[in-house]
């Protein structure tokens, strides 16, 4: 049986994407897909991210965080396209931890990632357990190549792409930022 990596594997229903696990922060957090009635704690989450991890996720760039851009967070084709939270509970409300989105290319046989974890809760493996989940799911969808561009100075990303086995390299265009690359 041959694949459309456009359309997604009907056994990869969003209900199938949840996952709860207990990283060693000690608190349970569950990966699930990012959803538009996420709105408010994703701009929480978003405007909650440190100068340093915003110029990370955005290779340098600023973000206006507008309600347009917080849709385009939220609002995806989830034909094609992979957005997943982690969260956890504090204080009784539901909290985003971090975020994990792939971009199937316009050719249907790969995907970029992107990845973000709230700076609190950075190195504690969640970052690896969410990478991981776009890596299997990508590869359910029958996609045959994952790729992402990291800013050089963040090497917390490069040294989890390189365990997860990605391959680095310089940016042909810009010595500032490493291409990561994993066959699927």
């Amino acid at each position: 049986m041959v694949r459309n990596p456009t359309r997604p594997d009907p056994l990869l229903t969003p209900e199938d994407l949840v996952e709860s696990f207990e990283p060693i922060i000690g608190r349970p957090v569950t990966i699930r897909p990012l959803q538009p009635a996420d709105a408010a704690i994703e701009r929480s989450f978003v405007t909650g991210l440190s100068e340093r991890t915003r110029s990370n996720r955005l290779l340098g760039g600023a973000m206006k965080i507008t309600d347009a851009y917080i849709r385009s967070l939220i609002e995806i084709d989830w034909s094609r396209d992979i957005v997943l939270a982690a969260i956890t509970m504090l204080d009784n409300a539901e909290v985003i931890i971090g975020v994990g989105r792939y971009v199937v290319d316009e050719d249907g046989r790969g995907c970029e990632f992107a990845l973000v974890i709230a700076d609190a809760w950075q190195g504690h493996g969640i970052g690896r357990r969410m990478l991981e989940k776009l890596l299997t799911v990508a590869r359910a969808r029958g996609l045959k190549v994952m790729r992402g561009e990291v800013l050089s100075t963040n090497q917390s990303m490069s040294k989890l792409a390189r365990h997860l086995g990605f391959k680095l390299a310089r940016h042909p265009d810009d010595a500032t930022i490493t291409c990561v690359t994993l066959p699927l």
